[in-house]
């Protein structure tokens, strides 16, 4: 059974992500099934607009997408399965496919939006969030980077909060992803069921004439942007060169958000900081196609780094999926254990590609 549903009504393809239970989290199979009816409409004179929703137990909306299966994850990268390197190239096509696509592309981002599910949604023209909204890419909380596109686009975060929420994974409220430039505009989930159907229930109108409609609707429902997290401090912490730096930083600074900072900081996979800032920092200077292939080499050696000589649960990222969602012990072992322990020689040939420039399996992306 499909856990993505698509239709085309009156000029708008439709797709849901229908597979609540867990949150909508992306299998290989709904990343092939997302792409396949992008491309197809892509050529389709009769499909003018797209929107994306997810759903939750009770029906559409409420949940849109907490990332990819990572359970999957775990098991592939044990296993050594092919499908886990089939699943992030054809994600990041994906992604990529999302931010180029020619017709407008509306993203309904109710609920929980991480990982994979901003890697859907930030390439969209109008990224709708609600009250509802969670948001945040907590990937070095399981031994990964912020992908799916993160490092192309956190850096256009105001300053340095790319940064520093890549390397926290804080949660942001609708309202807050606003002031982040993660969202266009912050709507009340009451309004969801009404703003979708307006964009097909009036054929007298043309799509784009419903499309404007909707922006005219939007902002008079729009909630007021909270840009209260944006702290000064953000700024004079995370423009730094390494975590070791990030950290001392903080300790200079006496505040709440300081201490919780650091806190957050000391729990993420000390390795994966490294990897993730230099990620970021890179992906300021980059094209969407170079960063979405420079995270492509950077998930390889998350899951075969063969420099440390670690491959399965030998790996920070499947020792920190097992201590998050398999075991549940909240007690990852990651290797090295400390931030200041982290050597170049460590992080540097996570940036070397493992593929020749005509081999690289997204080569092709421009």
């Amino acid at each position: 059974m499909s856990n993505i549903i698509t239709a085309i009504v009156a000029g708008v393809g439709q797709i849901t992500l229908d597979r609540p239970a867990a949150l909508n989290a992306l299998t290989l199979d709904m990343v092939r099934d997302i792409s396949t009816a992008l491309l197809k409409w892509k050529n389709d004179q009769s499909v003018e607009a797209v929107a994306i929703r997810g759903s939750n137990q009770e029906g559409p909306f409420g949940a849109f997408c907490a990332g990819g299966d990572i359970r999957f994850f775990h098991r592939a990268g044990i296993a050594e399965d092919a499908d886990l390197e089939a699943f992030f190239t054809e994600e990041y096509r994906l992604n990529h496919l999302i931010f180029n696509y020619p017709k407008p592309y509306l993203a309904f981002m109710d609920g929980i939006v991480m990982g994979g599910g901003m890697g859907i949604s930030q390439g969209a023209s109008l990224r709708l969030v609600t009250e509802r909204t969670k948001i945040a890419m907590p990937e070095t909380n399981i031994g990964l980077f912020p992908d799916v596109g993160g490092g192309y686009f956190l850096p256009k975060c105001p300053g340095y909060s790319g940064e520093y929420l890549g390397l926290s994974g804080k949660v942001l409220s609708g309202a807050e992803a606003l002031a982040a430039n993660l969202a266009d505009r912050a709507v009340s989930s009451d309004n969801l069921n009404d703003l979708w159907d307006s964009l097909t229930n009036n054929e007298m109108m043309t799509v784009e004439q419903r499309i404007s409609r909707l922006h005219s609707v939007i902002d008079n429902l729009q909630l007021a942007e909270d840009d209260r997290w944006l702290t000064t401090d953000i700024d004079r912490v995370f423009n730094q060169a390494s975590p070791a730096d990030i950290l001392k930083k903080l300790k200079q600074i006496d505040t709440p958000w300081a201490q919780e900072t650091s806190d957050l900081l000391n729990k993420r996979s000390p390795l994966m900081l490294h990897v993730s800032l230099r990620q970021i920092q890179l992906g300021r200077h980059m094209s969407l196609a170079d960063e979405l292939r420079l995270e492509r080499s950077l998930v390889r050696h998350c899951f075969y780094a063969y420099h440390l000589a670690r491959t399965g649960a030998a790996t920070d990222t499947v020792e920190g999926i097992r201590a998050l969602v398999i075991d549940k012990d909240n007690s990852p072992a990651w290797n090295p254990a400390r931030i200041e322990d982290v050597s170049s020689t460590m992080v540097d040939p996570f940036f070397v590609s493992p593929w020749s420039a005509e081999e690289h399996p997204l080569a092709d992306l421009d």
